[in-house]
């Protein structure tokens, strides 16, 4: 199951979002601690599916889960607390079960983290799945 869809649109596959990065994210130095990218991570691939009017929530109540699987974090400078950060979020790889997500999370210009997650599509049994074609229409499209 490693066939590769259509190219993404690398416009149409970008999304962005702002984060005021809370105390409780926080490490003893008052330093993001490496944990919470996950978290803006996973906030990240939410709100890049609620721009194209669908949730995870939409998808699990038709039996299609999507676990994160993989996930790669590159540190290039910290955040602290209260920072304004914004966490990029695309799409960048869309196979028969499986996508892509990749990441950057800066403070302005400066960028702070990379990173990207693999997710599986899996049924409610936590077998591996095809990637339903509606699903994937909504993937490749753009935000709504």
């Amino acid at each position: 199951m490693s066939s590769i869809f259509p190219p993404i649109d690398p416009v149409k596959a970008t999304s962005a979002m702002e984060v005021r990065v809370r105390f409780a994210e926080t490490d003893l130095m008052g330093i993001v601690h490496h944990s919470s990218y996950l978290l803006y991570f996973e906030a990240g691939r939410v709100e890049w599916l609620r721009s194209r009017g669908v949730t995870y929530a939409d998808w699990a109540a038709k039996g299609v889960h999507l676990p994160v699987v993989d996930v790669n974090v590159s540190y290039k400078s910290p955040a602290r607390f209260d920072d304004l950060v914004t966490v990029e979020t695309a799409l960048t790889e869309l196979r028969s079960a499986s996508l892509k997500f990749g990441y950057r999370v800066k403070r302005g210009d400066q960028l702070l983290v990379v990173g990207e997650t693999r997710l599986a599509c899996i049924d409610d049994a936590s077998n591996l799945l095809r990637i339903p074609e509606p699903m994937r229409d909504v993937l490749l499209a753009a935000p709504a």
